[in-house]
């Protein structure tokens, strides 16, 4: 492993070519003494003209999992048709809570791409960062400022935030406090965090949909159950990184395919490619990564009939066999692997419930919990389920489509896995 030193040293003279594509992984997950912190999974975007920004600053907040001495950025153009020219990026600790995107005094940093303040992302490609001198604290939020000088459409990006980012006229990145020309709840540009100097164990990705994304929790109050259990890490002194790349309507085997005329032809590309198709780009390339784990299946049973064509239909074996190529996966890339049981939904108002995708939930279920795949379960099911009618969701957990969990029942989940799961034998 470099010491902190021979990082500096190789950052300080790094191409930005070499830096414009992400390092492998280590046999093991670990990546060099990089360790994610946060991430958000980037998507395409439906047809139709795009957002375009143009001399103008986006400023994003993050809110971190554990903490460093330095941090990189890693900025994304992955579906991007052309080049993307970044012309400024700063990074700097928030101040204030909730919405708040002003920078505490003294933290602000010039973020550089080889040595460079501009830079230039290649279509279809990351861009990650040198490394910058900031002490980050675990559980803190930063502020992430990037300058788009020329106009510039916006193609890449997440476009479930669930927390309220600012855009500005100018280059006002490094500005204390700005004066947003209007507010967004997506991430653009940007899917990754990773900080290094702290004795670190690595990083937990969790792989899911629009419950691991943190659907119909509280804007800006970092509420999603990955939070909540990185939250529970800290408490614990458990020194793990969490990298949250739930994306909402996401599936295990299918890509957005919405039916031809149908409304959700304007939204399903936001749903991103399936688990499988992502798997590399998304969790494999974490910095650090040393366990994943897996929520999905809910989408594959719903979509088919709803936002997707009844020839998508799955069987619960289908599903099972999904599973087992993210295990495999997963292992080949030395993550250890924890399956979470699919919540009920018996009820629901978006139409995913039938008497027959309750079967294949159950199934899919029984053997996450019975087969002995996964190398460590967890029950979210049995966690938020009504006890008197553990078809649905409990009533004190409903969001209220009686599909996804509300805040109370994200902090119902994240207080069900099981911490030993997560430290060394």
């Amino acid at each position: 492993m470099s010491t902190r030193r021979e990082i500096l040293a190789l950052a300080s003279g790094a191409a930005i070519t070499a830096a414009a594509f992400p390092e492998p992984a280590a046999a093991n997950g670990r990546d060099d003494g990089w360790t994610a912190t946060w991430a958000a999974a980037p998507t395409t975007i439906p047809p139709g003209p795009p957002l375009e920004l143009a001399g103008q600053t986006v400023r994003q907040v993050v809110h971190t999992s554990v903490g460093g001495e330095q941090l990189r950025i890693r900025l994304t153009n992955e579906f991007g048709a052309t080049a993307l020219h970044v012309g400024e990026v700063h990074v700097a600790i928030r101040a204030g809570r909730g919405a708040s995107t002003d920078a505490k005094p003294g933290t602000d940093r010039r973020v550089t791409f080889g040595g460079h303040r501009s830079a230039t992302v290649p279509a279809g490609a990351p861009l990650v960062s040198d490394p910058v001198g900031l002490a980050v604290p675990p559980g803190a939020d930063l502020v992430i400022s990037i300058w788009l000088p020329d106009r510039t459409p916006v193609t890449t990006l997440a476009a479930f935030a669930f927390q309220e980012n600012a855009i500005a006229a100018g280059n006002v990145t490094g500005a204390a406090r700005i004066t947003p020309t209007s507010t967004i709840t997506q991430y653009l540009f940007l899917s990754g965090v990773s900080v290094s100097g702290e004795v670190s164990e690595g990083a937990v990705v969790t792989l899911g949909d629009s419950i691991t994304n943190g659907a119909n929790t509280e804007t800006s109050a970092n509420h999603r159950w990955p939070d909540l259990l990185a939250a529970r890490f800290r408490t614990a002194r458990i020194n793990l990184g969490v990298a949250n790349v739930g994306v909402s309507g996401n599936r295990l085997l299918h890509d957005p395919n919405p039916p031809a005329g149908e409304p959700a032809e304007t939204f399903a590309a936001y749903f991103a490619q399936s688990a499988l198709r992502r798997f590399d780009r998304d969790v494999v390339a974490q910095p650090g990564a040393t366990h994943l784990v897996v929520l999905l299946g809910v989408n594959d049973l719903g979509h088919p009939g709803t936002v997707a064509p009844l020839s998508e239909v799955v069987t619960a074996d289908d599903l099972i066999a999904g599973h087992r190529q993210l295990i495999a996966r997963a292992r080949q890339a030395g993550l250890r692997t924890h399956g979470a049981t699919i919540l009920p939904f018996k009820g629901d108002t978006l139409g995913f419930y039938t008497p027959e995708n309750e079967r294949k939930r159950s199934a899919l279920n029984r053997w996450i919990r019975t087969s002995g795949e996964y190398d460590e379960v967890i029950d979210f099911d049995a966690a938020v389920r009504d006890t008197a009618d553990p078809l649905r969701l409990a009533a004190a957990y409903d969001s209220g489509d009686h599909l996804h969990p509300n805040d109370a029942g994200m902090a119902a989940m994240a207080a069900a896995v099981r911490l030993r799961g997560f430290q060394h034998p």
